[in-house]
């Protein structure tokens, strides 16, 4: 029988990673076919460890290969863990493939599965998305593991999103990070360790309940130049709101994209809710048009971005857990200005006069809107 590992000591595999490798490459991906082969490599090339969450893991075309080879490592003797959302992979990882992982000597953890003794936590989900293999190689964005963000399975109406790929001591942050809520330390960040360009925060850790808000907040604030925005649900909170338009008011040019096409109408009811009043102080917003935008991404001025798992709404920022890499490295903040500017090439800007003209069912989904934002 195989003997697995102890959960890793974080204090000092980070202090070890920081001695090893301190720089940090990154690559973006911003197509589920490219994304899912590279993590499929790592995978298969893992020598002692492989670390996977995410909200969706499907059994399907696309899950199915990274499931092969998670199964096929875990056999070789390695430290498999795979964490899943119960509610998000409800469905989608059904018990036969649970069963094989297991048998396989993978680790798995559903979080948050409903208890009629718990029935509030099931309300708090796991959102995260995160490969990291060996300490040394991590995947952390948008994508889910499902054939909704492949073109090869699900064609030209695939999901656009975006992933980023990273090596380094920012690796060995996110290995601790999974290892700590595996063990059930939710609140846990290792911030101290890390002093480059670049770190990886939760939403809520010990020091603060609400910590990746406070951090969006805090560059809201110091903006200069721009605020560029990339979220499939737009709610924010009021405080988050008013930034935005401080921000507009005094020269700043706030950029909002978000999604025409949704998976959830109700969630863009809330969104459009607040069109009118961001546009009458200066803020643009687009919707992108081709199909569902599903990245997460924040950029100010020119030298501070973030990619996550996030999206700008309450659920991301106060209930459900999340990872989001901030960075301000050059090469990577380049990367995703760039897919900014190309994705707003494809999208329609919402003008004030068109908001206007909009007919009365419209300004209903409003009010529903501004009622269910904190629901949704």
């Amino acid at each position: 029988m195989k003997r697995h590992l102890e959960p890793i000591q974080r204090g000092s595999l980070l202090a070890t990673k920081v001695g090893e490798q301190s720089s940090t490459e990154f690559k973006l991906f911003t197509e589920g076919d490219e994304l899912y082969a590279a993590m499929a490599h790592s995978i298969r090339v893992a020598t002692h460890r492989i670390f996977l969450a995410s909200y969706i893991l499907a059994a399907d075309e696309v899950g199915t290969v990274l499931l092969n080879e998670l199964m096929r490592q875990s056999r070789r003797g390695l430290d498999v863990r795979v964490h899943v959302d119960a509610l998000g992979s409800r469905g989608s990882l059904p018990l036969r493939h649970r069963r094989l992982l297991r048998a396989a000597g993978v680790r798995l953890q559903r979080f948050h599965r409903w208890s009629w003794r718990q029935p509030m936590r099931y309300n708090r989900r796991d959102h995260r998305k995160l490969l990291v293999v060996d300490g040394q190689t991590a995947y952390l964005g948008g994508f889910n593991i499902h054939r909704e963000g492949s073109r090869r399975f699900y064609g030209p109406m695939r999901w656009r999103d975006a992933h980023a790929c990273f090596s380094g001591i920012l690796a060995a942050e996110a290995e601790a990070l999974f290892d700590a809520f595996w063990c059930g330390h939710t609140d846990w960040a290792p911030f101290a360790q890390n002093k480059g360009d670049s770190r990886i925060i939760p939403n809520t850790s010990r020091k603060c309940r609400i910590q990746l808000r406070c951090a969006i907040k805090d560059q809201l604030i110091t903006a200069a130049k721009s605020i560029w925005l990339v979220t499939p649900y737009f709610v924010p909170d009021r405080g988050l709101l008013n930034q935005l338009i401080f921000a507009a008011r005094r020269g700043v040019d706030v950029c909002i994209l978000t999604t025409e096409k949704t998976d959830s109408a109700p969630a863009q009811w809330a969104a459009r809710a607040f069109y009118g009043e961001l546009i009458e102080n200066g803020v643009r917003i687009f919707e992108y048009t081709p199909r569902f935008l599903h990245s997460k991404v924040l950029l100010i001025d020119d030298g501070w971005g973030s990619i996550g798992t996030a999206n700008f709404d309450y659920r991301s920022l106060f209930i459900n857990y999340e990872l989001t890499l901030i960075s301000r490295n050059s090469v990577l903040i380049s990367q995703l200005r760039k897919t900014f500017l190309d994705d707003l090439q494809d999208s329609a800007e919402i003008t004030e006069i068109a908001w206007k003209r909009r007919g009365f069912l419209h300004n209903i989904y409003d009010v529903f809107g501004r009622i269910l934002r904190k629901w949704l």
